[in-house]
């Protein structure tokens, strides 16, 4: 069994900012990496709005780099799965897919949150070649191109009204005959000259040599007047939510009814467990970016800090 001031667990940006931070503070964290070492971003082509890369950077070249300096300060970084956490009293006892345990005076939690997919085949075929699940990281990708956007509630219709901002034409996919969206966004939605609302629609596919060129549309499924036919896109934007990766913590750490964390506090970042904080996508339903997720793993790691100077 290991001993640790302070477990991470997870290695985004959150996560790894966070084990630099605490590597600094003296705290010789022990991160484990997850299913997907560097998180999402690891299926992103080209980063252009993280400061001090003017030319962009690569989401694995990102990812790659915080990793290695998370290491180059002294961080003890492992491939590794949690699959159980004991935080009943401290310190706190976290199991990892090999059985063993590590225990910890503090825990940062920054485990993201996935986007929602559709189940398509061509979704994953497509993946970083015109599929995405976040507008404001690619739609400058897609300036003056024709995308779509798949959803009916408020993030689907935001998404839809910042890529008209940029794209030539918008449509947005909506399987149920009205948007789920506040009144308000959807009469933003709905009056946008760019944007055309495809109500009663399905996707049934992605068609493109390399990249996306075009999707399988079907209207009205299961009804009598049921329609397929193709649609030309450049771009293939999911809106249909994400899931938080919090569901192994949820029995002593409060959520919201999605299963995002939430703060006791305004730090955003402290949890109803001394000691264990939380950072990243997997507490934040709203703005979901790279350059976010690292100032909160920055926040945590030195309230962890506080908390042990102050214990």
């Amino acid at each position: 069994m290991d001993r640790t001031k302070c477990l991470v667990i997870g290695s985004g940006p959150a996560g790894y900012t966070a084990a630099i931070y605490a590597s600094r503070a003296n705290l010789s964290p022990i991160l484990i990496e997850g299913m997907q070492p560097g998180g999402q971003l690891t299926q992103t082509t080209v980063i252009e709005n993280f400061p001090g890369f003017p030319n962009g950077i690569t989401g694995p070249e990102l990812m790659d780099n915080m990793r290695q300096q998370a290491v180059n300060v002294g961080a003890d970084v492992r491939s590794g799965v949690v699959t159980d956490v004991d935080f009943e009293v401290a310190p706190y006892k976290v199991t990892l897919d090999d059985g063993n345990v590590i225990e910890a005076d503090t825990v940062i939690i920054a485990t993201g949150a996935a986007a929602k997919y559709l189940g398509l085949s061509d979704e994953v075929k497509y993946q970083g070649m015109g599929v995405s699940a976040c507008a404001t990281c690619d739609g400058f990708f897609y300036r003056k191109k024709v995308v779509a956007v798949v959803g009916g509630g408020d993030t689907a219709c935001e998404e839809a009204n910042y890529l008209a901002s940029l794209a030539s034409k918008v449509y947005l996919i909506v399987r149920k005959p009205f948007l789920r969206a506040s009144k308000a966004m959807q009469d933003r939605t709905l009056n946008n000259p760019k944007i055309e609302v495809l109500f009663e629609h399905n996707a049934e596919g992605l068609f493109g040599e390399d990249g996306v060129e075009g999707v399988h549309l079907v209207k009205r499924l299961g009804q009598p007047d049921e329609e397929h036919y193709d649609l030309a896109i450049d771009g293939f934007f999911l809106a249909i939510g994400h899931k938080p990766n919090s569901d192994i913590f949820k029995k002593y750490l409060k959520t919201d009814e999605t299963g995002y964390f939430v703060s006791t506090d305004g730090s955003g970042v402290k949890t109803v467990v001394p000691g264990v904080f939380v950072a990243g996508d997997v507490a934040d339903s709203r703005y979901r970016q790279a350059i976010n997720a690292a100032a909160s793993g920055c926040r945590a790691a030195m309230e962890a800090e506080h908390y042990l100077t102050n214990k």
